[in-house]
């Protein structure tokens, strides 16, 4: 395998690149560079901008309004936007469900809402997990019973990203109480303003509403916005996980966050010398960075097969378990490098235009909000220790 970019995806890196430059505001970069919070318009107006463009949706198929690109010219878009602090464009509708409905969804349901997720006029959110639910998906209980025309939906869902924002929410609910879990679930589409839905936020510890509970009482759901066969939902529900998975390993965030690192390594002084130059530290950095290139090359290998009709397998959660531990072990690297001024933690720091005194460099501010934060990532997505028994059975058939 040739690991060089050739000419073309060099010069495709090259217009990237060109276009970030003249098209990412600093400010917008800023505030992703020091992890200050993101509001819902400066997520709008960046999937807008890229929209614009015909970027956003760019691993989707041309019919449907992507750009046709190869899976090298994706992987090389996704790590530039990492490097440039460019805002995480949010996955729900463009990058998890948009997949679903393109594979498994009618016509009348790709024709209606793939360009409503282009253009900003849904904001998607999940509805899988619930308490007693989450790695362990099957055990879902909410219900939803058919009544003519329409599914009444009854239950709960929690740990739902970014709900209060949206207007939609996709959920795996339960149509059949029959034969094994997997059996009687299905897929649906709901409007989340329909009567008998209410949203409660779930504040995190360093006071940020980024996830929230989801309780459904007598909702009422067209039978048009079920996806695919009734009953059949657990296979659009795998579907939809190995793109999560794979999208969970980030490894254009790790390569951004190694560069940060490096930097505060040769900024932080012990003992006299660069902390660089410290060989236990050192040897822990090229560690992380030798497993952060072969995650690179496995990110690769997964999207060309991707790219020629393949849905990730057992790679995606091999990506998800890599990537997550190399995300955390870069943010604790990070906050060991920094030392005492890892430790406080002000949470008006993280808000743009904060002046108030800096605690130590400006770098250290965000570091011990993001790794608390990414404790998250070896769990959501199905936790680390469902994707190895995933591998055991998929590749080892135990």
């Amino acid at each position: 395998m040739d690991l060089n970019y050739s000419a073309d995806e060099l010069a495709f890196q090259a217009e990237v690149r060109n276009w970030l430059s003249e098209n990412l505001s600093p400010e917008l970069s800023y505030k992703v560079k020091h992890g200050q919070r993101q509001t819902k318009e400066d997520t709008e107006g960046w999937h807008a901008t890229l929209n614009s463009n015909g970027w956003l949706a760019n691993h989707w198929p041309v019919e449907h309004g992507g750009p046709g690109w190869t899976a090298i010219q994706r992987h090389i878009f996704e790590e530039e936007c990492c490097l440039a602090y460019a805002p995480r464009v949010v996955p729900f509708g463009v990058s998890m469900l948009a997949p679903v409905l393109i594979k498994y969804g009618n016509e009348a349901q790709k024709t209606h809402w793939l360009p409503r997720i282009l253009d900003g006029s849904d904001w998607w959110c999940q509805g899988y997990s619930e308490p007693g639910a989450g790695s362990d998906l099957a055990s879902l209980r909410c219900k939803a019973a058919r009544d003519g025309d329409h599914y009444v939906v009854n239950g709960q869902k929690t740990w739902t990203t970014l709900g209060q924002y949206a207007n939609m929410i996709f959920c795996l609910v339960r149509t059949s109480g029959e034969g094994k879990p997997q059996q009687g679930i299905s897929f649906l589409l709901i409007d989340m303003n329909t009567p008998g839905i209410e949203v409660r936020p779930i504040h995190l510890l360093e006071g940020t509403h980024e996830v929230n509970e989801v309780f459904f009482t007598d909702v009422r759901v067209p039978v048009e916005n079920l996806v695919g066969e009734e009953n059949k939902g657990w296979t659009y529900a795998k579907y939809l996980l190995t793109y999560e998975r794979t999208n969970i390993a980030g490894i254009g965030f790790s390569m951004a966050a190694l560069g940060e690192l490096k930097t505060i390594a040769k900024d932080q002084k012990r003992a006299g010398r660069s902390l660089a130059d410290d060989p236990l530290f050192a040897a822990r950095l090229a560690r992380a960075e030798i497993e952060l290139e072969n995650a690179r090359i496995t990110n690769l290998r997964v999207v060309s097969a991707a790219a020629a009709g393949g849905a990730p397998g057992a790679e995606s959660s091999m990506l998800k378990i890599k990537g997550t531990e190399i995300r955390q072990e870069l943010d604790n690297l990070k906050r060991k490098a920094v030392g005492a001024y890892a430790a406080p933690f002000v949470p008006e720091a993280m808000d743009a235009g904060f002046n108030g005194p800096d605690i130590g460099p400006d770098y250290a501010a965000p570091i011990a909000r993001q790794y608390f934060n990414n404790r998250k990532i070896s769990i959501f997505g199905g936790s680390n220790e469902i994707q190895k028994n995933i591998i055991s059975k998929m590749i080892l058939g135990l």
